[in-house]
């Protein structure tokens, strides 16, 4: 019996006779040659099935196949410069292991984003969101390859959580056997505990945000990476950051830079320049950048909307860090500039081509005064942050760290339209099924 191989590595196997298990993309039927596109989950192979060249019953079996049949097709493998992929399979023998019902409803043509998002569970089929669920897993792997090969603990952080990390009007409120409690946000503030007894952690989870946006960057429960570091400074942050995102970019392109070319019709270009150093400019400067470029009346002490980003990052060919935002703009957890106490230690990283904030970070308040102060300032109860605040009293330590949002980097590693598309079934504020 011929061995079974997966399709992304059926180029080792030219000339070889191999089997290949997988379903029925697209048939196109010409006299006594039958085209068969076949997917296995790792790529996608024309198999050519000759009536001559099969038993009658295998011939019979093809001629039945319907859109999504599951299959077994045994052939030799060809190079062919115009297959995709560069190789095709001349089938020798064929069986099905399931004939799909006819109705199969996604066809091989144009459908309304509210038809697939309706029927998900099978978009995710197609070759390009299959592609993009692939890359998703190597963006994944990258960020835990370079922490954990940095020197970064991976700490898991509580999904419900007794109080906000951020803006308490985001919450997902659930009830904790009679007590309120909350889907997490981020898993930031328990890093910081976690540094103190590792030094470097990150965390890699889901994150939930209640947050009534429809916007292409938004969805309400998305995965998130937070390094977090004891004895290091919004510099750290940045240092990390950009190296960090580089690394990611670049394993995308070695692993991945056909399906990009010829399935996202990705320009590659772009991506071979994100390599540290990123620029750095400050919120003072963003805000002139603005002024000059059509935003001669944005305020200065307001946080950034996506135009706003979309314009910034537009001056510049890699993600660009805008740090020290007014302290009103941030959450409360940020130190504050000396000198400056209008202006805290934070730091957002702007994907080019319009993509917005991938990274958001900064030092946070290592003195005990001033976190108490800002817990005031921004209403939230004591008792809540208690152990938060021991975390200042018992071998305060400057720290820092940051978030990255996975499908925000992907949406833009891929050129994507909307983050939709970066996860297999995403959540969003009018859309939970399936």
């Amino acid at each position: 019996m011929a061995e079974w191989v997966r399709i992304r590595d059926i180029g080792n196997y030219e000339g070889q006779t191999v089997t290949l298990k997988g379903w029925l993309y697209l048939r196109t039927d010409k006299g006594r040659l039958k085209f068969l596109r076949v997917r296995d989950g790792s790529g996608v192979i024309q198999a050519v099935v000759f009536k001559k060249n099969v038993p009658p019953e295998a011939w019979e079996a093809a001629d039945k196949l319907t859109q999504e049949s599951s299959l077994i097709v045994t052939g030799t493998v060809r190079a062919d410069e115009r297959a995709p992929g560069g190789y095709e399979l001349d089938v020798s023998d064929l069986e099905v292991v399931h004939y799909a019902e006819p109705d199969y409803p996604i066809q091989p043509k144009e459908h309304g984003v509210g038809f697939l998002m309706q029927n998900r569970h099978l978009w995710i089929r197609s070759p390009r969101q299959a592609t993009i669920l692939r890359i998703r897993a190597t963006v994944i792997r990258a960020i835990r390859d370079w922490l954990d090969s940095h020197d970064f603990v991976n700490v898991d952080t509580p999904i419900l959580t007794p109080a906000a990390v951020e803006g308490t009007t985001t919450l997902f409120e659930t009830d904790y056997f009679g007590k309120p409690a909350y889907l997490s946000q981020s898993g930031q503030l328990y890093n910081e505990a976690n540094i103190f007894a590792l030094g470097k952690v990150y965390c890699f989870g889901p994150t939930f945000r209640a947050e009534k946006s429809k916007t292409r960057r938004h969805l309400t429960e998305f995965w998130m990476v937070e390094p977090e570091m004891a004895f290091a400074t919004l510099e750290d942050v940045m240092d990390v950051g950009e190296q960090m995102v580089s690394y990611v970019v670049q394993t995308v392109l070695e692993k991945h830079r056909r399906e990009l070319e010829e399935v996202l019709e990705r320009d590659v270009s772009v991506l071979e320049k994100i390599t540290p150093p990123f620029p750095r400019i400050s919120y003072d400067e963003a805000v002139e950048i603005l002024h000059a470029n059509g935003f001669e009346d944005f305020p200065w002490g307001e946080d950034f909307g996506a135009p706003h980003e979309t314009t910034i990052s537009s001056q510049f060919e890699k993600p660009v860090f805008v740090y020290h935002y007014p302290t009103k703009a941030k959450a409360f957890y940020m130190e504050e500039v000396p000198g400056r106490p209008e202006v805290c230690r934070s730091v957002d990283l702007l994907a080019p081509e319009g993509y917005g904030e991938i990274i958001g970070g900064g030092q946070r308040i290592a003195s005990v005064e001033l976190l108490e102060q800002r817990l005031r300032e921004h209403n939230l109860p004591r008792e809540a942050y208690e152990w938060y605040i021991d975390l200042r009293r018992y071998g305060s330590v400057p720290h820092a760290g940051f978030g990255l949002g996975v499908e925000r980097t992907l949406a833009w590693i891929c050129k994507l339209p909307h983050v939709r598309e970066t996860i297999a079934f995403p959540r969003m504020l009018d859309h939970i099924y399936p």
